[in-house]
């Protein structure tokens, strides 16, 4: 795949230095992908995708899109951007709105600009209200408002902060399958958000900041598979043999039929191994468990030494309530 976002040694600070925002942050996101970017709140995602849009300047390093610098207008043409805090005009209509922003984004064509805008607003599932002033748009119809603007000059990469705050769970799942035909089309979505279930769900990668820092990055499955952690598919009915097991490694579960457990290494597993194979247990299988991306992200967190853990938890905490 090629590369449509590249950064090297992203590095900003604010306050003369003393508030670190990014510190090296190097990234590629490819084409056709959606790219999840993870953090505690004020871990510097809303930076990073200022700086790659041009409303911030880094201290340090270099950025591109579509390999042209980002300080370049002519590298922001082809890019769609939902602000996580946006103030739409109240005094102009849905549709108005619309209209707007495409000949901002360089769309001269009435007609264009016109379809454009109509399939988009059906798209969202605001046709309805196209003629409403946007003052009385409620926060989850201003989302959706706010994503159709992102799209409305058909961008090949949408950079999305929180699409889905404020929108209920029939719309987030609406959004959800935005994205999925958006990237189907080829388009490469950028998506900044802390609701880890749905990161989880749509995102081809993930990189995980925390105080400014990539501390990890990854597919799904390498993030979410765990090299410590097997579930073990055999004859347990005998349990003594699965007290010997548990007197080698740490046992999360038991059954007649497998055992859930974590080992130091590969050596320590191939000791359980061996040991099944002595007292003449036949193994049907060994398969890594997956952990979740919570998991992971806290896992992460913790490694890097914590950060803000009241902003970690906050984060966690408010995915619960939006997800209910």
């Amino acid at each position: 795949m090629d590369a449509i976002l590249v950064t090297e040694n992203l590095s900003k600070s604010f306050n003369r230095g003393r508030v670190k925002a990014l510190q090296n942050v190097s990234l590629c996101v490819n084409a056709g992908t959606i790219f999840g970017l993870l953090g505690p709140n004020g871990a510097g995602k809303t930076t990073f995708i200022k700086i790659i849009l041009g409303l911030l300047r880094p201290q340090q390093g270099s950025a591109s899109l579509f390999g042209i610098p980002v300080s370049k207008p002519e590298a922001r043409k082809r890019t769609g951007y939902l602000p996580e805090n946006h103030r739409f005009p109240g005094y102009l209509t849905g549709l108005d709105f619309l209209y707007y922003c495409a000949r901002l984004s360089g769309l001269n064509d009435k007609k264009q600009r016109e379809k454009n805008a109509e399939k988009l607003l059906k798209q969202v599932k605001m046709w309805e209200w196209r003629k409403t002033k946007i003052k009385k748009y409620s926060k989850g119809m201003l989302q959706r408002l706010g994503l159709a603007q992102a799209l409305v000059h058909d961008p090949n990469i949408v950079f999305l902060d929180e699409p889905t705050d404020g929108v209920d769970p029939i719309g987030r799942k609406e959004i959800r399958d935005m994205m999925l035909e958006l990237k189907a089309r080829g388009k490469t979505i950028f998506l900044n958000s802390h609701l880890l279930s749905e990161v989880e769900t749509i995102c081809d990668e993930v990189a995980i900041l925390n105080q400014g820092k990539v501390v990890r990055q990854g597919t799904i499955r390498e993030l979410t598979t765990s090299d410590r952690r097997y579930r073990i598919h055999a004859d347990f009915q005998n349990r003594g043999l699965a007290e010997k097991v548990a007197s080698m490694a740490r046992v999360y579960k038991t059954d007649p039929f497998f055992l859930e457990l974590s080992v130091s290494g590969p050596e320590q597993l191939n000791q359980i191994i061996d040991l099944l194979r002595n007292e003449g247990c036949l193994i049907q299988g060994i398969v890594p468990e997956k952990k979740s991306l919570e998991e992971s992200f806290i896992q992460a967190i913790q490694q890097d030494g914590g950060g803000d853990l009241n902003a970690i938890f906050t984060t966690l905490h408010s995915e619960k309530e939006n997800t209910q």
